[in-house]
């Protein structure tokens, strides 16, 4: 029964989505939308993409601070993994190449995937943490719209408990590890098993320096989004003002965590030219620089991403055991690992 509740109620989000997102079709100018698209200059979009391809790169070396600790040392297949993951996040709905992601470094680098899952798990905390700093900073300092000015109190709250979070995982107690022993015979003890590493990793990975270094790469991250909107407007020649650029961005990811449609669109467009309406620009110029920022997003990653996931996807290596959810790797040779890299 609760099943078939859940089944319906997605249905129902769906169809009210799509039916919000035809009416906001309805009412755009098609052709002015397009004449915009097409005057844009194109070294400016060029530059454009290069500053989110850049972005993505901060991510990837984030996450990579994050897996040293657990054996996963290589630079190249954090990367791999980032941009994989974000490309089938473009044709997935809600942010399925991030499971993908974890597969893909599980495999590769012979690491459990709790372990892979509780680094991920950090890195997008920081990911969110760089989101509520830069939305508490611009409604704090900066003339935003009522609909995000609104939001400053419940940021601030959040900012709070998550940096509370951050620093007991600092102050934690040492975390004693699991040691290894027989798979256990049901799929409960699996998952308690599965949840046991899950919460080891995330106290061992924990320090104050790949904290600092996670936080200093998530704020360099969104600042390059920033960048990437603001030279997609010079380059369909729209003046959006950088007040109006931040403003965009963080309505445009107000719910990152969650993606209705793949890649966003639809929303995505409607989000961002109902901000630039609030500074009183034009809604089709708007919709016209919103479809750019995601050509860029999309497209170049997407391609990327296609191209790197095969390699993990179809690998012919034997998979080790250490991969399944409730069997646990030799831990006296990576016990090794993780120390040093601590």
């Amino acid at each position: 029964m609760k099943q078939s509740v859940s089944h319906a109620l997605r249905i129902g989000l769906t169809v009210v989505i799509l039916v919000m997102l035809v009416l906001f079709a309805r009412r755009v100018n098609w052709h002015d939308t397009w004449a915009t698209m097409r005057e844009a200059s194109l070294p400016l979009l060029l530059t454009a993409a290069a500053l989110n391809l850049a972005s993505i790169v901060v991510k990837a070396v984030r996450w990579w601070i994050f897996l040293r600790p657990i054996g996963a040392t290589s630079l190249p297949l954090a990367l791999r993994a980032t941009f994989a993951g974000a490309g089938l996040n473009n044709v997935l709905v809600a942010n399925g190449g991030e499971a993908a992601r974890v597969v893909f470094v599980a495999r590769s680098a012979h690491v459990p995937s709790a372990r892979v899952l509780a680094t991920l798990a950090l890195e997008r905390l920081f990911e969110l943490v760089g989101y509520v700093i830069l939305l508490s900073a611009a409604a704090t300092f900066l003339e935003l719209p009522g609909s995000l000015a609104r939001v400053k109190p419940f940021a601030i709250v959040i900012l709070i408990a998550m940096l509370g979070l951050l620093a007991w995982l600092l102050r934690r107690p040492d975390v004693v590890e699991t040691v290894a022993g027989p798979k256990p015979a049901t799929w409960q003890g699996r998952m308690k098993a599965y949840g046991s590493r899950f919460v080891q990793t995330i106290g061992a990975v924990s320090s104050g320096p790949r904290f600092i270094g996670a936080l200093l790469l998530s704020v360099a991250a969104w600042g390059l989004q920033v960048a990437t909107y603001q030279m997609t407007a010079r380059a369909a020649h729209f003046p959006m003002t950088t007040v109006a650029t931040i403003a965009a961005l963080l309505a445009v990811n107000l719910g990152f965590a969650l993606r209705a449609t793949p890649g966003n669109v639809g929303l995505f467009q409607a989000a961002y030219a109902a901000t630039a309406v609030a500074f009183g620009l034009n809604e089709n110029a708007a919709i016209a620089v919103a479809f750019l920022i995601q050509a860029q997003q999309i497209l170049p990653v997407t391609i990327i991403g296609v191209a790197l996931a095969p390699e993990f996807i179809f690998k012919q290596k034997k998979r080790r055991a250490d991969d399944a959810v409730g069997e646990i790797p030799s831990e006296s040779r990576q016990d090794g690992d993780r120390r040093g890299a601590r």
